[in-house]
């Protein structure tokens, strides 16, 4: 998974990356970085760590995000977006300031999340128009030669459905595209169609409060959270083992970089199943519905050529068991063919033949 972070100058957004990637970037109150910080953070998964601890394995593999932040815009200074950068994304992570502070002024005025998340919607909404107008015109001038079936309905869904709305301001993410009309645009790598998780920068008092979201809409494939972090950056650069203190007082259960990942997971409609053995404990990612066969891909394309069978299990199954031969004994290891939709938390183990 790969998430672009992005808002507008000093809300917080190099300071929410360092918290996810426990990376050291420099932030300041009265210095605006121009620099794209590229850096990964590690899913916590307490489910994989329990398995780890049941098999010692020599390698343990958990399953990791990469996050992009790009320099803040200011469109008053003629900035843009880093386009070339967050089309490649899964996904999109607005940092929105929501606190107060005397000494950093806004660059809009005064504190407003709702301006900035219209603000930022708009300029992904302007960024998708220049893309759909310039490849309408390539459409149009491809007319002399003659539009093949799919150049038809691909020049229909622009020019009907998706010009339309952005014309109107209106973020593709509220439109109601069916599974087709989705793959024939994901080439694009529109930014306003692209699933966003609004991340609210609160004061350090109400990060953990979730009445600090109220009143802010979520439209279709949105998310909000709210998240103080300017605090979480500097408990990320505790020693793990007196993070949990810290958390606890600041009425945290969970550093950001869990909530945001998982955040983003359930946004993007993403699971984790674990493979086990003395060698490698792991943790791989696919999309919520996908078959054995599929996952048996994401292993190894070999697995995928060779399915047999896959042998499931429900992690905390396995854990109470001790071992899979133990989970066979009580018959609680199921054997599932290629077309089994593979669930959240499964340790699953492939069967097959090259």
């Amino acid at each position: 998974m790969q998430l672009g972070i992005l808002g507008l100058p000093k809300a917080g957004k190099t300071a929410l990356f360092n918290a996810l990637t426990a990376s050291r970037q420099a932030t300041g109150k009265f210095r605006a970085s121009k620099t794209t910080n590229l850096g990964v953070a590690v899913v916590r998964d307490r489910r994989l760590e329990r398995l780890r601890d049941l098999y010692q394995p020599r390698r343990f593999v958990p399953a990791k995000v990469r996050f992009v932040d790009v320099p803040g815009i200011d469109r008053g200074r003629g900035e843009t977006l880093d386009l070339a950068e967050l089309r490649t994304m899964d996904g999109l992570v607005h940092v929105v300031r929501a606190f107060e502070d005397p000494e950093l002024l806004h660059p809009s005025g005064g504190v407003d999340p709702r301006r900035d998340i219209a603000a930022i919607d708009l300029e992904l909404i302007l960024a998708d128009y220049e893309v759909v107008e310039r490849r309408l015109e390539r459409l149009v001038q491809a007319r002399k030669r003659g539009l093949t079936d799919l150049e038809k309905r691909e020049r229909t869904l622009l020019s009907d459905r998706v010009l339309p709305a952005l014309e109107a301001e209106t973020s593709l993410r509220r439109l109601e595209l069916d599974t087709e009309e989705e793959k024939r645009l994901r080439g694009y790598g529109l930014l306003s169609l692209k699933p966003m998780l609004v991340v609210l920068n609160v004061d350090e008092d109400v990060a953990g409060d979730p009445a600090a979201v109220a009143g802010i809409e979520a439209p279709p494939g949105t998310r909000i959270l709210a998240v103080g972090a300017s605090l979480e950056e500097e408990i990320s650069r505790l020693d793990p083992s007196h993070q949990g203190a810290f958390l606890a007082e600041a009425g945290l259960d969970q550093p950001s970089a869990v909530r945001v990942v998982r955040a983003g997971y359930e946004l993007l409609g993403l699971i984790s199943f674990f493979t086990v053995g003395d060698d490698e404990v792991r943790a791989w990612t696919i999309r919520r519905g996908s078959t054995a066969l599929k996952a048996a891909g994401t292993v190894h394309s070999d697995i995928e050529r060779g399915f047999i069978r896959a042998e499931v299990v429900e992690w905390h199954e396995l854990i109470d068991a001790g071992s899979l031969a133990a989970c066979r004994e009580r018959a609680t290891l199921r054997l599932e063919g290629k077309g089994y939709r593979v669930r959240d938390g499964e340790v699953v183990h492939f069967r097959f033949n090259v």
